[in-house]
């Protein structure tokens, strides 16, 4: 079933249906704008005079109930014990989760508060006026940090999939054309790096395997961040997300020619988002020392994202240059994304043409 197929079932039968075990009578619901290789149709519901709700609508067969019920319980865990994250609200019956079977197809359907203020790039990448962007910096290390800290407490009631359930040998060999050989070889030994490392309560729980300014609000009053989009959390090495998070500063200083600018930038915002994460949780040295390792590690999820679009979607993506600059920074050991390597470019960041080599 395409994206396309799921929102015309959707104005046709289900938000009727949704409304009525939510009780959204009377709210405007207005689709929002879908990524590529989404697994969700999303809308914004707005009412006069109340909070505006997230509703997403799940229609892909690749997760199960158990799986689901895991997200949204871990959501409401970190939310009622602290957590800066958007709560799930619950159906008129109760539940967390509920499930619409229409023509053989069962669609899962939460509800969630939109959280306070903006995205960054709604605000144009500006910050708070008069407020240093360290601020920010420390602030995303922080409410990261409590996250990790709550889920070294969890309990879960539904288990949600280890990284280790999903990226493995096998699963490479299937999605990796046999073209890639090398980088075939380069993400399974990779993966049994990971695999060797020790998973214990310190370092190893739930995470949100997105951890990025795509998946959390700014309130630019205060300066606080609300965490959402918690579909590819998963149980996995917490130094995952503090590499996602590294790879979210670059952006602030791309545009810099010189290397040795970019790697004293990265150094100082990072000891910044440690200094904030350090303020709600423990992390040992020996760990933030893997950090071109999780970095590595984060290149292989969207190298496989890519992949799983291409196959889901029937594209190809040949031509893509984000894409090839990942493999080659995978293929020749090029660590931090390449971004201290001849391989950058500050014209054409993060992509890479053997044409023009």
């Amino acid at each position: 079933m395409t994206y396309n197929e799921v929102v015309q079932i959707a104005e046709a039968y289900l938000l009727q249906l949704v409304s009525e075990l939510y009780g959204l009578e009377g709210y405007e619901t207005r689709p929002v704008k879908a990524h590529s290789g989404g697994r969700n149709i999303v809308y914004n519901c707005e009412k006069e005079g109340t909070d505006t709700k997230i509703l997403r609508i799940a229609f892909l067969n690749d997760r199960s109930r158990e799986e689901l019920l895991g997200e949204v319980e871990y959501i409401r865990y970190l939310f009622e014990h602290g957590g800066s994250v958007s709560n799930v609200v619950s159906s008129k019956k109760g539940d967390l989760l509920e499930e619409i079977t229409h023509n053989n197809h069962t669609f899962f359907v939460c509800l969630f508060e939109k959280a306070r203020g903006k995205k960054l790039v709604e605000n144009n990448y500006r910050y708070r006026e008069g407020v240093p962007l360290t601020e920010y910096y420390y602030n995303c290390g922080k409410v990261l940090g409590k996250l990790h800290q709550l889920s070294k407490e969890y309990m879960p009631v539904h288990r949600r999939y280890s990284f280790f359930d999903k990226y493995n040998a096998e699963y490479i060999d299937k999605l990796i054309p046999g073209s890639l050989s090398l980088l075939k070889e380069k993400l399974v030994e990779l993966l049994k790096t990971l695999e060797g490392m020790d998973r214990n309560h310190e370092s190893f729980g739930m995470i949100h395997f997105d951890y990025n300014d795509g998946n959390y609000m700014i309130d630019f009053d205060t300066g606080q961040i609300t965490v959402y989009d918690f579909d590819n959390s998963c149980f996995g090495l917490y130094m995952y997300d503090l590499a996602d998070l590294w790879r979210s500063g670059v952006g602030w200083i791309a545009a810099e020619p010189d290397p040795g600018k970019r790697r004293k930038f990265m150094d100082d915002y990072f000891k910044t988002v440690l200094q904030g994460y350090r303020s709600e949780t423990r992390i040992e040295d020996s760990m933030l020392e893997k950090l071109p390792l999780f970095i590595q590690v984060t290149l292989m999820e969207q190298i496989a994202d890519e992949f799983e679009c291409m196959r889901n979607n029937g594209e190809e993506t040949e031509s893509d240059k984000e894409l090839s600059y990942c493999i080659k920074c995978l293929e020749n050991d090029i660590p931090y994304m390449g971004f201290f390597h001849g391989i950058y470019s500050c014209e054409e960041p993060f992509e890479y043409d053997e044409r023009s080599i």
